[in-house]
């Protein structure tokens, strides 16, 4: 409600009942050094359809027993401090509080309470001329009860500074000083509560839920924060909806809302209301034979026997759910049944003759005793509003004790400012405001139980916000049918397992299709909708939750082919070698000389160093070993082809050239010509191995692309174009070494080189 349309309301009230009228105070006032002003539902207003705001006389509708309570525990705790027998015995010693009560039956009510209280004050609106201002004027006002009713008497009263202190009006938006500045509350905010309703959701994984709430302004906040707090913890709203009060019109539309929350699925729904809608809600939920579900609670309605007693409401699942903590009032039950038993004997007949001013008739009633005569049990809803209200007095009372510089003795009188902060106990629960007016009290978890027709609310948890905290014990919760054991799942998908990742399949999030994760990525939460790559070094099979260490490979030592590589490779070192050594001893003997003497020296020495470079394959690489391992053996190797090709080259030319070019063969053969090519040849070589080794040094290095799940350890630039140009020198080196030798094909067999490469056939 804006303040354009409070006003208007005040003006249109102001006239229904008549300017300048003088508020008559009858028995629900004492009087006090100091008043409060405390607002309570002591009935419920008959409402009818009307273009203006007119109150209709409170009296006229039914007793409200919440509200009775509610103005009991004023009373009790004004009593406790004024007779100085409550847990604060010297708080205001030598100070009486009094109180003002009035009937707030409807918004209306409050507002026309409000105006009352302004014009006590004299600061506010200044005595008529000629007439004194009211010494009793009250200083606080403590009330009203909902947030629709609080609002527009937190405008009136905020206006003029007027502290007030609300006892059940948890509406988060009443925290704004800037449009509120003199409202404060003993009942913890809706964004308190919405917190807890988000942590208990989070808790038992409840993502998939329909969200209701009461068309007024508690139900209409507490439902968009619910749902703006819902998208940041992934909790989807399936169906979402307001809850009017029910009506002979809209009832069918009700019926409608309970067959739209069935078709969606849902397990748990979360009400966000005020009782008075839910009375008619619950009967059509009945009426559809609804088991099984979850009801997750406001603190309005969950510990509130006028729901419970909705017949056949037991049927419909678990109640789950947000209470203000509270502490049972020592004493407070006593005082109600002393009420009652004073009541019984007071002749209500001398009601009539108190004098009541046309304002005075809406708002007091003069029956307070017709009230306490009623019986009125109480259950947790009264307990906690009313330990809120008791709360609120001695809030006041630290306040008074404060700035009067109060002591055992007695208190100074001074004009006080309302304006105080303060900080005390209440049953080893601590009450202060903070910069919001918001006390920093949490919420209880209760759940309902039923012990045959016993309808009873059992804390079984609690949610503290400063940090957020919330414990509950699950196995204090009986879950109904047909989950009687396990906690009910509420999820529109199940969750994806380990290695899966989740594939939205419509609007929300919360519903989605399970995809396995593919070779060389893996996923180890649940949630995802994207699966995360493995490291290189590692990989990972599809579905995987985890990567592996990929597999080394490389020629170990003690590897069953490297050790059969190995004795190969001896046997061939150690023929090499013996036969050089053997050569070597008998070198001057026409034989060695015969088979060429030192050349074939260095043809065994070059074909042992190229046996020796296979060495450098063998273990883990290491830089020595990839400097030496292809430039020695393509060096060694080309000594060796060196010395075959020079040899077969003189064979050729003495055989089939040198008559030919006589002087030309033998002035290179004296010359030592075969010793010279063969070291120009080899040097060319070395020449090319050592340019390609300085440009592009070999370094150990792993391949990670040519298996999945190995790695090759290896020496880099095996493959590149120095070592090609190497290979290609071999190789040429290779093809003329072939083909000198096959030239000497029909050469006798003691000179023919090509013995073993070509065997003529012979034909019989």
């Amino acid at each position: 409600m804006d303040v354009g349309t409070l006003w208007g309301w005040l003006l249109l009230l102001l006239t229904a009942v008549g300017s300048g009228a003088e508020f008559q105070r009858n028995m629900l006032k004492l009087q006090g050094d100091y008043y409060l002003a405390g607002f309570f539902p002591l009935h419920d207003n008959i409402r009818t359809k009307r273009e203006r705001p007119i109150l209709e006389d409170c009296k006229l509708g039914t007793e409200n027993k919440h509200g009775y309570h509610l103005a009991q525990a004023l009373r009790f705790a004004v009593e406790e401090i004024n007779n100085r027998t409550g847990p604060y015995p010297n708080l205001l010693p030598g100070v009486r509080l009094g109180y003002h009560l009035y009937d707030t039956c409807a918004i209306q009510a409050g507002v026309l309470a409000s105006v009352n209280v302004m014009q006590d004050q004299e600061e506010i609106l200044r005595p008529l001329p000629g007439s004194s201002p009211p010494d009793d004027s009250p200083m606080v006002v403590i009330g009203p009860d909902s947030s629709s009713r609080t609002m527009p008497t937190a405008v009136l009263l905020g206006a003029y500074l007027v502290p007030q202190i609300s006892y059940e009006a948890s509406n988060e938006m009443l925290s704004n000083k800037a449009v509120y500045p003199s409202f404060f509350r003993t009942i913890p905010s809706d964004t308190i509560q919405v917190s807890a309703m988000i942590q208990v959701l989070k808790r038992y994984r409840w993502t998939w839920i329909a969200l209701l709430g009461s068309d007024n302004a508690y139900g209409l906040q507490g439902m968009q924060s619910l749902s703006q707090q819902s998208a940041y913890h992934d909790i989807c709203i399936a169906y979402q909806s307001v809850l009017p009060r029910r009506t002979a019109a809209n009832t069918q539309m009700l019926r409608n809302m309970v067959d739209a929350i069935l078709r969606t699925n849902v397990k748990t729904i979360v009400l966000f209301s005020s009782k008075s809608r839910l009375q008619g809600f619950f009967p059509l939920v009945v009426e559809r034979n609804v088991t099984g579900k979850i009801w997750l609670g406001s603190e309005d309605w969950i510990a509130s026997a006028l729901i419970a007693d909705i017949p056949g409401i037991r049927t419909l699942g678990t109640f789950l759910g947000m209470s203000v903590k509270f502490k049972v009032i020592p004493g407070f039950g006593g005082f109600e049944r002393k009420m009652q038993e004073m009541s019984r004997h007071i002749d209500r007949s001398e009601f009539s003759k108190l004098p009541l001013g046309p304002l005075g008739e809406c708002l007091q009633t003069s029956d307070g005793y017709v009230l306490a005569a009623s019986d009125h049990p109480m259950d947790s809803y009264d307990f906690a509003s009313s330990f809120n209200v008791y709360r609120a007095v001695y809030a006041v009372a630290h306040a008074l004790h404060k700035k009067l510089g109060c002591d055992v003795g007695g208190c100074e009188a001074r004009t006080i400012n309302p304006w105080q902060k303060v900080r005390f106990s209440v049953g080893n629960s601590s009450m202060y405001f903070d910069e919001n007016g918001d006390p920093p009290t949490g919420y209880d978890i209760v759940v309902w139980l039923w012990r045959g027709s016993q309808w009873i609310v059992k804390e079984v948890g609690s949610y503290t916000p400063y940090p957020s905290s919330l414990t509950v014990n699950t196995s204090l919760i009986e879950w109904s049918l047909p989950v009687l054991c396990d906690v009910p799942n509420s999820m529109c998908s199940p969750d994806c397992d380990f290695g899966h990742r989740r594939l939205q399949t419509g609007q929300h999030k919360c519903c989605f299709d399970c995809l396995a994760c593919p070779a060389a990525t893996f996923l180890n939460k649940s949630g995802a909708s994207s699966c995360q790559p493995c490291p290189e070094k590692e990989w990972a099979p599809p579905k995987s939750e985890k990567c592996l260490q990929r597999t080394l490979l490389f020629l170990a030592w003690d590897a069953p082919l490297s050790v059969a590589l190995l004795l190969l490779l001896a046997a061939t070192l150690l023929l090499t070698t013996g036969s050089a050594v053997i050569l070597l001893l008998h070198l001057d003997t026409p034989v060695v000389k015969s088979a060429g003497g030192r050349t074939c020296i260095v043809m065994l020495a070059s074909l042992t160093a190229a046996a020796a470079s296979a060495l450098c394959h063998f273990g883990l690489p290491t830089r020595p070993g990839c400097l030496l391992k292809q430039p020695l053996f393509v060096v060694s190797f080309a000594v060796c082809l060196a010395c075959v090709t020079v040899r077969a080259f003189q064979v050729v030319c003495i055989f089939k050239f040198a008559s030919r070019l006589p002087m030309l063969y033998d002035r290179w053969a004296k010359n030592h010509g075969p010793e010279y090519t063969i070291l120009a040849v080899s040097a060319a070589v070395l020449c090319v191995s050592v340019l390609r080794v300085a440009a592009d040094p070999p370094e150990p290095s792993a391949d990670l692309r040519f298996y999945p799940d190995s790695i090759v350890l290896e020496c880099s630039h095996t493959l590149s174009p120095g070592s090609w140009v190497e290979l290609a020198c071999a190789s040429l080196l290779s093809g003329l070494c072939f083909t000198l030798s096959y030239m000497g094909k029909d050469l006798p067999a003691n000179y023919n080189e090509a013995n073993f490469i070509y065997k003529p056939c012979i034909c019989h």
